[in-house]
Protein backbone atom coordinates (compact mmCIF):
# COMPACT_ATOMS: atom_id res chain seq x y z
CA UNK A 1 0.00 0.00 0.00
CA UNK A 2 1.64 3.28 -1.02
CA UNK A 3 1.40 6.10 1.54
CA UNK A 4 0.86 8.61 -1.30
CA UNK A 5 0.85 8.12 -5.04
CA UNK A 6 1.30 10.01 -8.29
CA UNK A 7 2.61 7.12 -10.40
CA UNK A 8 4.09 3.64 -10.46
CA UNK A 9 7.10 4.56 -8.31
CA UNK A 10 4.76 4.66 -5.32
CA UNK A 11 3.82 1.01 -5.90
CA UNK A 12 7.50 0.09 -6.14
CA UNK A 13 8.44 1.99 -2.98
CA UNK A 14 5.63 0.32 -1.10
CA UNK A 15 6.27 -3.22 -2.33
CA UNK A 16 10.05 -3.63 -2.72
CA UNK A 17 11.08 -3.07 0.94
CA UNK A 18 8.41 -5.53 2.06
CA UNK A 19 9.60 -8.11 -0.48
CA UNK A 20 13.23 -7.62 0.57
CA UNK A 21 12.29 -8.39 4.16
CA UNK A 22 10.39 -11.48 3.02
CA UNK A 23 13.54 -12.81 1.34
CA UNK A 24 15.62 -12.21 4.47
CA UNK A 25 17.06 -8.71 4.06
CA UNK A 26 17.13 -5.80 6.51
CA UNK A 27 15.40 -2.93 4.69
CA UNK A 28 13.70 0.31 5.68
CA UNK A 29 11.79 2.92 3.69
CA UNK A 30 12.44 6.67 4.03
CA UNK A 31 10.10 9.25 2.54
CA UNK A 32 8.72 12.73 3.21
CA UNK A 33 5.60 13.20 5.31
CA UNK A 34 3.50 14.65 2.50
CA UNK A 35 0.23 16.38 3.28
CA UNK A 36 -1.52 13.69 1.21
CA UNK A 37 -0.52 10.89 3.63
CA UNK A 38 -3.37 9.83 5.86
CA UNK A 39 -2.27 10.20 9.45
CA UNK A 40 -3.99 6.97 10.49
CA UNK A 41 -1.20 5.16 8.62
CA UNK A 42 1.35 6.56 11.09
CA UNK A 43 2.09 4.67 14.28
CA UNK A 44 4.05 7.16 16.37
CA UNK A 45 6.39 10.14 16.30
CA UNK A 46 9.78 8.77 17.28
CA UNK A 47 12.00 11.84 16.78
CA UNK A 48 11.13 15.49 17.24
CA UNK A 49 14.67 16.91 17.12
CA UNK A 50 16.28 15.72 13.89
CA UNK A 51 18.77 18.53 13.20
CA UNK A 52 19.49 18.92 9.50
CA UNK A 53 22.29 21.12 8.23
CA UNK A 54 20.60 23.46 5.79
CA UNK A 55 21.67 26.70 4.11
CA UNK A 56 24.34 27.45 6.64
CA UNK A 57 22.17 26.72 9.67
CA UNK A 58 20.14 23.97 11.30
CA UNK A 59 16.58 22.93 10.45
CA UNK A 60 14.81 20.84 13.07
CA UNK A 61 12.55 18.15 11.61
CA UNK A 62 10.45 15.40 13.13
CA UNK A 63 10.22 11.73 12.18
CA UNK A 64 7.17 9.47 12.28
CA UNK A 65 7.29 5.67 12.21
CA UNK A 66 4.96 3.27 10.45
CA UNK A 67 4.80 -0.31 9.23
CA UNK A 68 1.74 0.27 7.05
CA UNK A 69 3.31 -0.93 3.78
CA UNK A 70 4.70 -4.07 5.43
CA UNK A 71 8.18 -2.69 6.11
CA UNK A 72 9.66 -0.33 8.71
CA UNK A 73 9.04 3.16 7.35
CA UNK A 74 10.30 6.53 8.53
CA UNK A 75 8.55 9.69 7.37
CA UNK A 76 10.34 13.02 7.70
CA UNK A 77 8.06 15.75 9.02
CA UNK A 78 9.09 19.17 7.68
CA UNK A 79 5.91 21.18 6.95
CA UNK A 80 7.76 24.01 5.25
CA UNK A 81 8.74 21.59 2.50
CA UNK A 82 6.06 18.90 2.40
CA UNK A 83 2.77 20.30 3.76
CA UNK A 84 1.47 21.29 0.34
CA UNK A 85 -1.54 20.51 -1.82
CA UNK A 86 0.49 18.40 -4.27
CA UNK A 87 3.49 16.11 -4.06
CA UNK A 88 5.27 17.64 -7.06
CA UNK A 89 4.84 20.65 -9.28
CA UNK A 90 6.43 23.56 -7.38
CA UNK A 91 9.20 25.91 -8.49
CA UNK A 92 11.28 24.94 -5.48
CA UNK A 93 10.93 21.17 -5.91
CA UNK A 94 14.69 20.87 -6.20
CA UNK A 95 15.11 22.53 -2.82
CA UNK A 96 12.39 20.39 -1.26
CA UNK A 97 13.90 17.09 -2.33
CA UNK A 98 17.48 18.18 -1.70
CA UNK A 99 16.36 18.87 1.86
CA UNK A 100 14.68 15.46 2.05
CA UNK A 101 17.90 13.75 0.94
CA UNK A 102 19.97 15.61 3.51
CA UNK A 103 17.44 14.90 6.24
CA UNK A 104 17.45 11.22 5.27
CA UNK A 105 21.23 11.03 5.64
CA UNK A 106 20.94 12.68 9.05
CA UNK A 107 18.23 10.20 10.03
CA UNK A 108 20.24 7.16 8.96
CA UNK A 109 22.95 8.26 11.36
CA UNK A 110 20.38 8.37 14.18
CA UNK A 111 18.98 4.92 13.38
CA UNK A 112 22.14 2.95 14.15
CA UNK A 113 24.77 1.19 12.06
CA UNK A 114 25.75 2.61 8.66
CA UNK A 115 23.72 1.17 5.78
CA UNK A 116 25.48 -1.10 3.33
CA UNK A 117 23.50 0.30 0.38
CA UNK A 118 21.38 3.42 0.02
CA UNK A 119 18.92 2.79 -2.80
CA UNK A 120 17.58 6.06 -4.28
CA UNK A 121 14.97 6.56 -6.96
CA UNK A 122 14.72 9.00 -9.87
CA UNK A 123 15.83 12.62 -9.85
CA UNK A 124 14.76 13.42 -6.25
CA UNK A 125 17.33 10.88 -5.07
CA UNK A 126 20.13 12.33 -7.16
CA UNK A 127 21.01 14.79 -4.40
CA UNK A 128 21.62 11.95 -1.93
CA UNK A 129 23.81 10.08 -4.39
CA UNK A 130 25.94 13.16 -5.08
CA UNK A 131 26.25 14.02 -1.39
CA UNK A 132 27.19 10.49 -0.34
CA UNK A 133 29.90 10.37 -3.02
CA UNK A 134 31.49 13.37 -1.32
CA UNK A 135 30.84 12.35 2.28
CA UNK A 136 32.66 9.06 1.89
CA UNK A 137 35.89 11.03 1.56
CA UNK A 138 35.68 12.61 5.01
CA UNK A 139 32.84 10.98 7.02
CA UNK A 140 33.82 7.60 8.56
CA UNK A 141 30.16 6.72 9.17
CA UNK A 142 29.48 6.53 5.42
CA UNK A 143 32.91 5.34 4.29
CA UNK A 144 31.64 1.88 3.28
CA UNK A 145 28.12 2.84 2.20
CA UNK A 146 27.40 2.34 -1.48
CA UNK A 147 24.63 3.83 -3.63
CA UNK A 148 22.26 2.34 -6.16
CA UNK A 149 20.38 4.83 -8.33
CA UNK A 150 17.19 3.52 -9.97
CA UNK A 151 15.74 5.15 -13.07
CA UNK A 152 11.97 4.83 -13.30
CA UNK A 153 11.48 7.40 -16.06
CA UNK A 154 14.45 9.12 -17.69
CA UNK A 155 12.21 11.84 -19.11
CA UNK A 156 11.91 13.55 -15.71
CA UNK A 157 15.30 15.06 -15.00
CA UNK A 158 14.89 17.46 -12.07
CA UNK A 159 16.31 20.51 -13.84
CA UNK A 160 16.90 23.73 -11.91
CA UNK A 161 18.94 26.95 -11.90
CA UNK A 162 22.62 26.05 -11.36
CA UNK A 163 22.92 29.20 -9.28
CA UNK A 164 21.09 27.29 -6.55
CA UNK A 165 23.82 24.70 -6.21
CA UNK A 166 25.68 26.83 -3.68
CA UNK A 167 22.46 27.14 -1.65
CA UNK A 168 22.33 23.36 -1.53
CA UNK A 169 25.90 23.16 -0.28
CA UNK A 170 27.49 21.58 -3.34
CA UNK A 171 31.02 22.70 -4.10
CA UNK A 172 32.45 23.86 -7.41
CA UNK A 173 34.03 20.42 -7.76
CA UNK A 174 30.61 18.74 -7.47
CA UNK A 175 28.97 21.19 -9.87
CA UNK A 176 30.10 19.27 -12.97
CA UNK A 177 28.08 16.21 -11.96
CA UNK A 178 24.89 18.30 -12.14
CA UNK A 179 25.50 20.44 -15.23
CA UNK A 180 23.57 19.61 -18.40
CA UNK A 181 22.91 22.03 -21.28
CA UNK A 182 23.30 25.09 -19.09
CA UNK A 183 21.00 23.82 -16.32
CA UNK A 184 21.58 21.71 -13.24
CA UNK A 185 20.00 18.25 -13.34
CA UNK A 186 19.53 16.16 -10.22
CA UNK A 187 18.97 13.11 -12.42
CA UNK A 188 22.32 13.55 -14.17
CA UNK A 189 24.04 13.97 -10.81
CA UNK A 190 22.60 10.66 -9.67
CA UNK A 191 23.70 8.91 -12.86
CA UNK A 192 27.20 10.37 -12.55
CA UNK A 193 27.85 9.72 -8.87
CA UNK A 194 26.05 6.49 -7.93
CA UNK A 195 28.09 3.33 -7.54
CA UNK A 196 25.61 1.38 -9.65
CA UNK A 197 22.55 2.12 -11.76
CA UNK A 198 19.40 0.15 -12.32
CA UNK A 199 16.24 0.62 -14.27
CA UNK A 200 12.89 -1.06 -14.24
CA UNK A 201 13.20 -3.53 -17.12
CA UNK A 202 15.99 -5.11 -19.19
CA UNK A 203 14.53 -3.72 -22.43
CA UNK A 204 14.39 -0.17 -21.02
CA UNK A 205 18.02 -0.50 -19.90
CA UNK A 206 18.91 -1.04 -23.56
CA UNK A 207 16.57 1.64 -24.91
CA UNK A 208 17.87 4.48 -22.72
CA UNK A 209 21.36 3.99 -24.15
CA UNK A 210 20.04 5.05 -27.57
CA UNK A 211 19.57 8.57 -28.90
CA UNK A 212 15.84 7.94 -29.42
CA UNK A 213 15.11 7.15 -25.76
CA UNK A 214 18.11 8.65 -23.95
CA UNK A 215 16.67 12.16 -23.45
CA UNK A 216 20.11 13.66 -23.94
CA UNK A 217 21.79 11.31 -21.47
CA UNK A 218 22.35 8.26 -23.67
CA UNK A 219 26.07 9.09 -23.87
CA UNK A 220 26.36 8.96 -20.10
CA UNK A 221 24.40 5.72 -19.83
CA UNK A 222 26.56 4.10 -22.49
CA UNK A 223 29.64 5.31 -20.62
CA UNK A 224 28.33 3.70 -17.43
CA UNK A 225 26.77 0.72 -19.19
CA UNK A 226 28.90 -1.73 -17.18
CA UNK A 227 27.19 -0.42 -14.02
CA UNK A 228 23.63 -0.45 -15.44
CA UNK A 229 21.21 -3.35 -14.81
CA UNK A 230 17.58 -3.78 -15.80
CA UNK A 231 15.31 -5.47 -13.22
CA UNK A 232 11.63 -5.69 -14.03
CA UNK A 233 9.28 -4.39 -11.35
CA UNK A 234 7.03 -6.87 -9.63
CA UNK A 235 3.42 -7.02 -8.52
CA UNK A 236 2.36 -7.07 -4.90
CA UNK A 237 0.01 -10.03 -4.97
CA UNK A 238 -1.21 -9.20 -1.49
CA UNK A 239 -2.79 -6.12 -3.08
CA UNK A 240 -3.44 -7.26 -6.66
CA UNK A 241 -5.04 -10.68 -6.38
CA UNK A 242 -8.53 -11.37 -7.77
CA UNK A 243 -8.97 -14.22 -5.27
CA UNK A 244 -8.79 -11.85 -2.28
CA UNK A 245 -9.18 -8.28 -3.63
CA UNK A 246 -11.55 -6.42 -1.26
CA UNK A 247 -12.55 -3.96 -4.00
CA UNK A 248 -14.21 -6.62 -6.17
CA UNK A 249 -17.86 -7.69 -6.10
CA UNK A 250 -16.79 -11.32 -6.64
CA UNK A 251 -13.57 -13.28 -6.40
CA UNK A 252 -11.96 -15.74 -8.80
CA UNK A 253 -8.68 -17.41 -9.69
CA UNK A 254 -7.00 -19.24 -12.55
CA UNK A 255 -8.90 -22.44 -11.76
CA UNK A 256 -12.35 -20.86 -11.57
CA UNK A 257 -13.13 -17.73 -13.57
CA UNK A 258 -16.84 -17.56 -12.79
CA UNK A 259 -16.33 -14.56 -10.51
CA UNK A 260 -14.83 -12.59 -13.40
CA UNK A 261 -18.18 -12.71 -15.20
CA UNK A 262 -19.81 -11.18 -12.10
CA UNK A 263 -17.12 -8.48 -12.05
CA UNK A 264 -17.82 -7.68 -15.70
CA UNK A 265 -21.53 -7.32 -15.06
CA UNK A 266 -20.86 -5.03 -12.09
CA UNK A 267 -18.47 -2.90 -14.17
CA UNK A 268 -21.04 -2.44 -16.94
CA UNK A 269 -23.57 -1.36 -14.34
CA UNK A 270 -21.10 1.02 -12.69
CA UNK A 271 -20.51 2.79 -16.01
CA UNK A 272 -24.22 2.58 -16.90
CA UNK A 273 -23.53 0.54 -20.04
CA UNK A 274 -25.83 -2.12 -21.49
CA UNK A 275 -25.53 -5.47 -19.73
CA UNK A 276 -24.24 -7.26 -22.83
CA UNK A 277 -21.87 -9.78 -21.32
CA UNK A 278 -20.91 -11.25 -24.67
CA UNK A 279 -19.52 -7.93 -25.89
CA UNK A 280 -15.81 -7.50 -25.01
CA UNK A 281 -14.68 -4.60 -22.81
CA UNK A 282 -11.43 -2.92 -23.82
CA UNK A 283 -10.01 -0.87 -20.94
CA UNK A 284 -7.29 1.66 -20.33
CA UNK A 285 -6.03 3.09 -17.02
CA UNK A 286 -3.27 5.69 -17.29
CA UNK A 287 -2.16 9.26 -17.16
CA UNK A 288 -3.62 10.97 -20.21
CA UNK A 289 -0.40 11.90 -21.97
CA UNK A 290 1.15 11.31 -25.37
CA UNK A 291 3.65 8.95 -23.70
CA UNK A 292 0.79 6.57 -22.93
CA UNK A 293 -0.19 6.26 -26.58
CA UNK A 294 -3.33 8.37 -26.48
CA UNK A 295 -2.60 9.74 -29.94
CA UNK A 296 -3.06 6.21 -31.26
CA UNK A 297 -6.21 5.68 -29.20
CA UNK A 298 -7.68 8.91 -30.58
CA UNK A 299 -7.01 7.82 -34.14
CA UNK A 300 -8.30 4.27 -33.70
CA UNK A 301 -11.25 4.80 -31.33
CA UNK A 302 -13.92 4.76 -34.03
CA UNK A 303 -12.62 1.54 -35.59
CA UNK A 304 -12.36 -0.04 -32.14
CA UNK A 305 -16.03 0.65 -31.44
CA UNK A 306 -17.02 -0.44 -34.94
CA UNK A 307 -15.36 -3.79 -34.19
CA UNK A 308 -18.00 -4.36 -31.52
CA UNK A 309 -16.25 -3.52 -28.26
CA UNK A 310 -17.04 -1.43 -25.23
CA UNK A 311 -14.31 1.03 -24.23
CA UNK A 312 -13.73 2.02 -20.59
CA UNK A 313 -11.07 4.49 -19.47
CA UNK A 314 -9.85 5.82 -16.13
CA UNK A 315 -7.35 8.67 -15.91
CA UNK A 316 -6.60 12.36 -16.04
CA UNK A 317 -4.03 14.55 -17.67
CA UNK A 318 -3.76 16.72 -20.75
CA UNK A 319 -6.99 18.56 -21.56
CA UNK A 320 -6.66 17.45 -25.18
CA UNK A 321 -7.12 13.82 -24.16
CA UNK A 322 -9.67 14.49 -21.44
CA UNK A 323 -11.76 16.37 -24.04
CA UNK A 324 -11.33 13.49 -26.49
CA UNK A 325 -12.62 10.96 -23.97
CA UNK A 326 -15.58 13.14 -23.09
CA UNK A 327 -16.37 13.59 -26.77
CA UNK A 328 -16.14 9.85 -27.36
CA UNK A 329 -18.48 9.22 -24.46
CA UNK A 330 -20.94 11.81 -25.80
CA UNK A 331 -20.76 10.24 -29.26
CA UNK A 332 -21.33 6.66 -28.05
CA UNK A 333 -22.80 6.77 -24.52
CA UNK A 334 -23.92 3.13 -24.72
CA UNK A 335 -20.46 1.91 -25.67
CA UNK A 336 -18.03 4.15 -23.77
CA UNK A 337 -17.47 4.71 -20.06
CA UNK A 338 -15.02 7.22 -18.63
CA UNK A 339 -13.86 8.35 -15.20
CA UNK A 340 -11.70 11.48 -15.02
CA UNK A 341 -9.28 11.41 -12.13
CA UNK A 342 -7.70 8.67 -10.05
CA UNK A 343 -9.72 6.09 -8.14
CA UNK A 344 -7.77 3.13 -6.78
CA UNK A 345 -10.76 0.87 -5.96
CA UNK A 346 -12.23 1.55 -9.41
CA UNK A 347 -8.88 0.68 -11.01
CA UNK A 348 -9.12 -2.75 -9.36
CA UNK A 349 -12.70 -3.23 -10.57
CA UNK A 350 -11.75 -2.26 -14.13
CA UNK A 351 -8.87 -4.75 -14.13
CA UNK A 352 -11.26 -7.47 -12.98
CA UNK A 353 -14.26 -6.59 -15.17
CA UNK A 354 -12.51 -5.85 -18.47
CA UNK A 355 -11.62 -8.45 -21.08
CA UNK A 356 -8.76 -6.64 -22.84
CA UNK A 357 -6.35 -4.07 -21.44
CA UNK A 358 -4.85 -1.60 -23.95
CA UNK A 359 -1.38 -0.09 -23.33
CA UNK A 360 -0.06 1.40 -26.61
CA UNK A 361 2.73 3.42 -24.96
CA UNK A 362 5.20 5.45 -26.97
CA UNK A 363 7.69 4.39 -24.32
CA UNK A 364 7.18 2.56 -21.04
CA UNK A 365 10.10 1.98 -18.66
CA UNK A 366 8.29 -0.91 -16.98
CA UNK A 367 4.55 -0.54 -16.65
CA UNK A 368 2.49 -2.23 -13.97
CA UNK A 369 -1.03 -2.37 -15.34
CA UNK A 370 -0.13 -4.99 -17.93
CA UNK A 371 1.07 -7.24 -15.08
CA UNK A 372 -2.03 -6.49 -13.00
CA UNK A 373 -4.07 -7.40 -16.08
CA UNK A 374 -2.33 -10.73 -16.51
CA UNK A 375 -3.14 -11.68 -12.93
CA UNK A 376 -6.79 -10.65 -13.36
CA UNK A 377 -7.32 -12.64 -16.57
CA UNK A 378 -7.59 -9.46 -18.62
CA UNK A 379 -5.56 -9.95 -21.78
CA UNK A 380 -3.10 -7.11 -22.54
CA UNK A 381 -2.61 -5.54 -25.95
CA UNK A 382 0.62 -3.56 -25.72
CA UNK A 383 3.29 -1.89 -27.78
CA UNK A 384 6.57 -3.82 -27.68
CA UNK A 385 8.61 -1.24 -25.78
CA UNK A 386 10.38 -1.21 -22.43
CA UNK A 387 8.86 -3.37 -19.74
CA UNK A 388 5.79 -4.09 -21.86
CA UNK A 389 8.01 -6.07 -24.20
CA UNK A 390 9.66 -7.89 -21.29
CA UNK A 391 6.47 -8.91 -19.48
CA UNK A 392 4.00 -9.75 -22.27
CA UNK A 393 4.63 -12.73 -24.55
CA UNK A 394 2.89 -12.57 -27.92
CA UNK A 395 0.21 -15.25 -28.22
CA UNK A 396 0.84 -18.19 -30.54
CA UNK A 397 -2.50 -19.89 -31.04
CA UNK A 398 -0.93 -22.92 -32.75
CA UNK A 399 1.23 -23.78 -29.76
CA UNK A 400 -1.09 -22.21 -27.21
CA UNK A 401 1.76 -20.17 -25.72
CA UNK A 402 1.88 -16.50 -24.84
CA UNK A 403 0.02 -14.12 -22.58
CA UNK A 404 -1.13 -11.23 -24.79
CA UNK A 405 -0.64 -9.32 -28.01
CA UNK A 406 2.23 -6.99 -28.97
CA UNK A 407 2.73 -4.59 -31.85
CA UNK A 408 5.93 -2.79 -32.82
CA UNK A 409 5.51 0.29 -35.00
CA UNK A 410 4.00 3.31 -33.26
CA UNK A 411 1.05 3.46 -35.64
CA UNK A 412 -2.68 3.21 -35.09
CA UNK A 413 -2.94 0.61 -37.86
CA UNK A 414 -0.44 -1.68 -36.16
CA UNK A 415 -2.32 -1.33 -32.87
CA UNK A 416 -5.66 -2.08 -34.54
CA UNK A 417 -4.27 -5.23 -36.14
CA UNK A 418 -3.49 -6.60 -32.67
CA UNK A 419 -6.83 -5.48 -31.26
CA UNK A 420 -8.58 -7.33 -34.10
CA UNK A 421 -6.46 -10.42 -33.42
CA UNK A 422 -7.43 -10.26 -29.75
CA UNK A 423 -11.12 -9.91 -30.66
CA UNK A 424 -10.91 -12.93 -32.99
CA UNK A 425 -9.49 -14.98 -30.10
CA UNK A 426 -12.12 -13.62 -27.73
CA UNK A 427 -14.78 -15.04 -30.04
CA UNK A 428 -13.35 -18.54 -29.45
CA UNK A 429 -13.96 -19.34 -25.74
CA UNK A 430 -11.47 -22.21 -25.53
CA UNK A 431 -8.69 -20.13 -27.07
CA UNK A 432 -9.49 -17.17 -24.82
CA UNK A 433 -9.54 -19.36 -21.71
CA UNK A 434 -6.05 -20.65 -22.58
CA UNK A 435 -4.81 -17.08 -22.99
CA UNK A 436 -6.28 -16.05 -19.65
CA UNK A 437 -4.82 -19.07 -17.90
CA UNK A 438 -1.35 -18.43 -19.32
CA UNK A 439 -1.37 -14.87 -18.02
CA UNK A 440 -2.85 -15.63 -14.62
CA UNK A 441 -0.21 -18.27 -13.92
CA UNK A 442 2.75 -16.04 -14.84
CA UNK A 443 4.91 -15.18 -11.83
CA UNK A 444 5.57 -11.45 -11.75
CA UNK A 445 5.81 -11.32 -7.96
CA UNK A 446 8.02 -8.88 -6.09
CA UNK A 447 9.80 -11.82 -4.49
CA UNK A 448 11.30 -12.67 -7.89
CA UNK A 449 12.43 -9.05 -8.38
CA UNK A 450 13.65 -8.73 -4.79
CA UNK A 451 16.04 -11.66 -5.17
CA UNK A 452 17.57 -9.96 -8.21
CA UNK A 453 17.99 -6.75 -6.20
CA UNK A 454 19.70 -8.70 -3.41
CA UNK A 455 22.22 -10.02 -5.94
CA UNK A 456 22.77 -6.47 -7.19
CA UNK A 457 23.18 -5.05 -3.67
CA UNK A 458 25.75 -7.73 -2.94
CA UNK A 459 27.69 -6.81 -6.06
CA UNK A 460 27.52 -3.09 -5.22
CA UNK A 461 29.00 -3.61 -1.77
CA UNK A 462 32.06 -5.18 -3.41
CA UNK A 463 32.79 -2.10 -5.52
Amino acid sequence: MPFAKTGGLADVAGALPKALIEVGQDAVLLLPLFEQIKREHLREKIIDNLDVGWRGGQYRAGVFYSEAPGAPSFLIDAPEFFARNSIYGFRDDHLRFAFFCRASLALLRRLGAPPDVVHVNDWPGGFASAELAQRRRYDPFYSRTRTLFSIHNLAYQGAFDPGDLWILGFSFEERDAFMMDGAASALKAGLMTADALSTVSPRYAQEIQTHEHGHGLDWLLRMRGDRLVGITNGVDYDVWNPATDPHLPAHYDADNLEGKRACKLALLREFMLPEELGRPIIANISRLTSQKGYDLIKEAAGAMLDAGAFFVALGSGASEYEDFLQGLRDYAPRRVGIYKGFNEPLAHRIEAGADIFLMPSLFEPCGLNQMYSLRYGTVPVVRATGGLDDTVEDFDRVRGTGTGFKFGPYRAGAMLDKIYEALYCYAEPDVWARLQSNGMRADNSWQVAARKYVQLYSAVTEL
